[in-house]
């Protein structure tokens, strides 16, 4: 059985209207189903996300991140020391 990556879903024939499955998607991607299996996702461009939008995380930022997860990580730090 194959997964699906989103709730919506589509049949072919229904993209006759894409007007309205992407209407009916509220714009989340959908997936498109041939014989009950995926074929395609239709994406609407509200769900894409904008690409002006990415940064670049400073070196503080990245330093916080990995002091907030060092005590989950420790154990797999201290066994690959010595390895």
């Amino acid at each position: 059985m194959t997964r699906l990556l989103t709730n919506e879903i589509a049949s072919i024939t229904e993209l006759r209207e894409p007007q309205k499955v992407l209407a009916r998607a509220n714009g989340k991607p959908v997936a498109i189903l041939k014989n009950s299996k995926p074929v395609a996702y239709l994406v609407p461009a509200e769900a894409v996300q904008d690409p002006g939008e990415n940064r670049i995380a400073t070196i503080d930022e990245v330093m916080a991140a990995l002091e907030a997860t060092r005590a989950e990580a420790q154990p797999v730090l201290d066994y690959l020391k010595d390895k």
